[in-house]
């Protein structure tokens, strides 16, 4: 059974994230696996809000999304209470929690996302960025980071999982955004477009492309400031595992950086980070794990102006 639901865990990862799949090769076998697991219950849970298979395409799950919300916790809860549900994802979670403790929290925490998704309400200000991101993301940095050995009681290094998380999902947004409005959605702060001229109806207009590169920049530098305070929480990882998320947080942040530099012109297409690109990160990313980890960079270090999911 623990080798089905692997293999099939691994499946998802190989077609569901080309990025994780990469970095998570980084990480020892024990580790790997949890991680692998623990992507596989994310993503069938995304897929599922988003009427998806894998990320792409459409599916139908079956019920509103409302429906499909409950089901998603029912199952969970299930997993984490250590019942078997018969269905691979939750199985999979539940293996995880019961491997490394993971409290409850988090992956309510992540549902929680979803809730906001099924829910959608206007996001008005960086607060309110911030709280979808960790929802989405920070949360998932969480519970990486325990998978990875991390204490669930050290909360200032889940403290900068949670930054990582959050840098990714902000460099996801700056990539997305003429996407995301084509569906209706804009998760760039209300208050932050008005300063440009621009509303949540009308900022993808192309007339309106260099105000609304001057907002996406703005959010690739919140993205740059957490993903220099996840830095902190290397020393607390092991090599390997600092490897990876150091390999991992280059290739997510090259994808803002991308965005940033190319100007207003990078709005009209996706970026994207091409495989060579993420093979040199992965290379550069080896050093600069040693020397974090060997100078010890201070976990509990200032976090002023750092947005935090209020870790006790």
């Amino acid at each position: 059974m623990g080798d089905a639901l692997l293999q099939s865990a691994e499946e998802a990862i190989r077609q569901g994230s080309k990025s994780f799949a990469l970095a998570s090769r980084l990480f020892d076998g024990a580790t790997r696996a949890r991680a692998t697991l623990l992507y596989a219950w994310c993503r069938h849970c995304d897929d599922v809000i988003d009427g998806q298979y894998l990320g792409e395409g459409t599916h139908d799950w079956g019920g509103s999304p409302q429906e499909r919300l409950a089901k998603l916790r029912r199952l969970t809860d299930m997993a984490l209470a250590g019942q078997p549900t018969g269905e691979v994802a939750f199985d999979a979670i539940g293996r995880v929690a019961a491997e490394t403790g993971l409290p409850a929290r988090y992956a309510h925490d992540l549902l929680e996302g979803f809730r906001m998704d099924v829910e959608w309400q206007p996001v008005r200000n960086a607060d309110d960025l911030l709280t979808y991101c960790y929802h989405v993301a920070g949360c998932v940095g969480v519970m990486m980071a325990i998978v990875m050995g991390v204490s669930p009681d050290d909360h200032a290094t889940l403290a900068r999982a949670s930054d990582l998380g959050l840098s990714f999902q902000l460099n996801n947004i700056a990539r997305d955004v003429a996407e995301d409005a084509a569906r209706g959605r804009c998760y760039l702060p209300a208050d932050w477009l008005a300063e440009e001229g621009l509303t949540a109806e009308d900022h993808a207009e192309p007339a309106r492309r260099d105000s609304l590169h001057r907002v996406v920049t703005r959010l690739v530098d919140l993205a740059e400031r957490y993903e220099a305070s996840a830095a902190h929480g290397v020393p607390a990882l092991r090599n390997r595992q600092a490897w990876a998320v150091l390999s991992a947080a280059q290739i997510y942040g090259d994808i803002g950086r991308k965005v940033r530099g190319r100007g207003p012109q990078a709005l009209e297409s996706r970026a994207y980070t091409r495989r060579r690109d993420k093979l040199i990160a992965v290379a550069l990313a080896a050093p600069e794990a040693i020397w974090k980890r060997n100078v010890g960079v201070n976990t509990s270090s200032d976090r002023t102006g750092l947005w935090t999911p209020g870790f006790a």
